[in-house]
């Protein structure tokens, strides 16, 4: 017997496990809420404990990031969300409303499609896993093929972990055979409910345009202002902590400082004292063209230490350089440094002052970035209030550094790494994403008071008993038009 080409069998595969995750998820919404919150923690607890080891594949399957940071991205998907989600409602009546007389329900969507970036490939399978079964959903995960085994082995850990709690261990299942047309047919599928999208811009689109409900999350190009009064050493310790974590692979992670001129010299003191090596522009210049390759960042220097950036431009760093850093004055779609840059390449832009700062923040996040994150570090709370009033980014992180403060691990945020840039990034929500948004709220809502009727007016009673047949009484009409009321009332 012939063999099915690898497209074909990658949608049968897909068709299979969207049956198998129907079938799981049907017995998943019947269980307790108890029953649920001992199964979401063993899963939790097992991720936990495989953090080190998964984190270690990710960045040899994938050659992104480094290994200790991964593994903390592990340990923040599979505890800090934990912690947060532990106590959430998610089953039967969630909320009693006595006041207004609504109970409101939660029921589940069903089956999930998730789509898990080749960036954050185990933290990702994580956290989706986690609110998806928290919210009583199955969950089928479509792994970037480059990522696929450890995406793989992440979802394998879960789901013994959810199969020794005592649940159905189908309800988290992974394609082994990714492939286009595989992910495709799970966003498409009448077997599918919900599609969880984190990926690059195309994929994110291709989930909005599925016909399906869709959570799809727009890219990061974050600026970072400085303001005049901010601690500037704490300040640069955060942004080069907060910019080199994993090697600057989350989409929360600053890609350009913007910085009163009055600070400019302390501040670039600042920031070599702290690691960062400031590039002449010679050395600028050949950076920049390893960062678009044909108009696109180059997906090469993604997730890459300083050091191999620095070879495959051909200079020369310290050995102890965390990050590289230029100045610029340009922002566009072919200005190398304006642009997201997921590795730990920084741009310095200088403002005449905090309204200039403002401007120049507004034209960088709309330069690839609108609605996701932007940050700012700063003791003037006028400043402040006028950033997070002004500035098209869903989270306005606070003196601290954007990449741990947008996902919730340093500031009261909700911890999640599906982070909703809103209607300015063409998202759904703007909402860190978790469990609740995975859920629909029925509403059991009880009479209060009787709805008023109007009674017929004069003009009415006059025309009614004109078009009647001779011999019927004003009260009849009147008797008559009081029914019909009543009886639309009623219905």
């Amino acid at each position: 017997m012939q063999a099915l080409d690898k497209d074909l069998s990658s949608v049968q595969e897909a068709r299979n496990l969207l049956r198998r995750a129907r079938e799981a998820q049907q017995v998943l919404e019947t269980f307790s809420q108890s029953r649920i919150d001992d199964i979401v923690r063993a899963m939790a607890e097992a991720a936990e404990r495989d953090a080190e080891r998964l984190g270690r594949m990710a960045v040899e399957e994938t050659g992104f990031g480094n290994p200790a940071d991964k593994t903390t991205k592990n340990r923040f998907a599979s505890r800090q969300v934990y912690e947060s989600i532990k106590d959430m409602k998610t089953v039967g009546i969630v909320r009693k409303d006595e006041t207004n007389r609504v109970w409101e329900i939660a029921q589940p969507f069903g089956v999930i499609c998730g789509i898990v970036p080749s960036t954050n490939p185990t933290s990702t399978a994580i956290f989706k896993s986690l609110i998806a079964i928290k919210s009583r959903n199955a969950i089928v995960f479509s792994p970037h093929p480059s990522a696929l085994g450890c995406t793989r082995a992440a979802v394998e850990t879960i789901r013994k972990a959810v199969e020794q709690a005592g649940g159905p261990k189908d309800a988290v299942l992974c394609l082994t055979e990714p492939s286009l047309e595989a992910t495709q047919e799970l966003m498409k599928s009448k077997l599918s409910d919900l599609i969880l999208a984190t990926g690059g811009t195309a994929m994110v689109r291709a989930a909005y345009s599925s016909g399906k409900p869709a959570y799809g999350v727009g890219p990061g190009n974050v600026p970072v202002y400085i303001h005049p009064s901010a601690d500037l050493p704490k300040a640069v310790r955060r942004i080069i902590d907060s910019k080199t974590f994993d090697y600057g692979t989350i989409c929360a992670s600053e890609q350009a400082i913007v910085a009163d001129a009055s600070i400019k010299s302390q501040l670039l003191d600042q920031l070599r004292q702290a690691g960062a090596y400031v590039l002449n522009p010679e050395q600028k210049a050949k950076v920049g063209s390893v960062i678009l390759t044909g108009g696109r960042l180059n997906a090469n220097i993604v997730g890459r230490s300083p050091r191999t950036i620095a070879q495959m431009a051909g200079i020369s760093i310290p050995e102890n350089t965390r990050l590289l850093i230029a100045e610029e004055t340009e922002i566009g779609k072919d200005v190398p440094f304006s642009v997201e840059k997921l590795c730990p390449v920084l741009t310095l832009y200088t403002c005449e002052n905090w309204r200039d700062g403002c401007q120049i923040s507004k034209r960088i996040l709309e330069n690839g970035g609108l609605g996701h994150t932007l940050g700012i570090h700063c003791e003037d709370m006028d400043v402040i209030e006028a950033f997070g009033l002004e500035k098209p980014a869903s989270r306005i992180v606070v003196n601290a550094g954007t990449t741990f403060g947008a996902i919730g691990a340093v500031t009261g945020i909700q911890p999640s790494l599906t982070l909703g840039c809103g209607s300015y990034g063409h998202n759904i929500t703007s909402d860190n994403v978790g469990p609740q948004h995975l859920i629909n709220i029925k509403r059991v809502a009880f009479g209060l008071r009787e709805m008023p009727l109007e009674q017929p007016s004069q003009a009415l009673l006059d025309q009614v008993e004109q078009a009647l047949p001779a011999g019927i009484t004003r009260e009849e009409v009147m008797h008559i038009i009081q029914k019909v009321l009543k009886e639309m009332q009623v219905s």
